[in-house]
């Protein structure tokens, strides 16, 4: 259950971020098979805030997204890379119908988000770090337009903090601690706050739950309470 919790609270944060600057679908289903894709974001060109960092780096063009709570498998990661092929021959049928041909500025990006992953996952798919993204974000073959985004690797910055609020153990704590340090003209800070709360409060619903659970479940107690009260 807690999976089902998490991939929620995940969804919420990119429809949160997202919806004001672009069309972004949740449980998006591909037509030429059954599948479901966790998140999908088209720009609609509306200039993206510098405070979204990273994020807004991820998504100049049409970028599908796989969050995943536990390390993602090299199975899982197979699976999300026949999604985002079945998304681009979609988008070349659509063109061949419009009688031309889909250029590549409109083919997407995957971006598989994991808290953690082995130096063996990622060097079975030939994963590598790019300089121009910093650490934690690994990019397979060039034509394949896919990262993996090791979640507990990024660097703990401004510009990562809307990633790194859906990692796990400490990484998730510290983030947490930074978003409530914001200044209260933060465009994304309450709409984030609420998100946690309610994540919160599905953790605390559950019949059993982890030592992390009961963690974030303490640590969001007081957050929730003070702010109210400064409501």
């Amino acid at each position: 259950m807690t999976r089902f919790i998490h991939d929620k609270f995940s969804k919420d944060c990119f429809e949160t971020l997202l919806s004001p600057y672009g069309e972004i679908e949740v449980g998006k289903s591909i037509t030429s098979e059954i599948k479901e894709i966790d998140v999908w974001f088209k720009p609609s060109g509306v200039e993206m805030p510098s405070e979204l960092g990273l994020l807004a780096q991820f998504c100049p063009t049409l970028t599908l997204f796989e969050p995943y709570r536990n390390p993602v498998t090299r199975d899982q990661i197979k699976e999300c890379l026949s999604k985002v092929l079945a998304v681009e021959e979609e988008l070349k049928r659509e063109a061949k119908r419009q009688t031309r041909s889909l250029s590549d500025a409109e083919k997407p990006f995957l971006y598989i988000l994991t808290p953690t992953a082995s130096q063996r996952i990622l060097r079975s798919f030939k994963a590598d770090s790019d300089t121009k993204w910093g650490n934690g974000v690994y990019w397979l073959a060039e034509a394949l337009q896919t990262a993996i985004v090791v979640i507990h690797q990024l660097p703990e910055t401004p510009e990562t903090l809307w990633l790194r609020l859906l990692g796990r153990g400490g990484t998730k704590t510290r983030a947490i601690n930074e978003l409530e340090a914001l200044p209260a003209n933060n465009p994304f800070k309450p709409a984030l706050l609420e998100l946690l709360y309610n994540f919160s409060k599905h953790l605390e619903a559950k019949s059993r739950t982890s030592q992390e659970d009961r963690r974030i479940i303490m640590q969001l107690a007081p957050l929730y309470q003070q702010d109210r009260e400064q409501a």
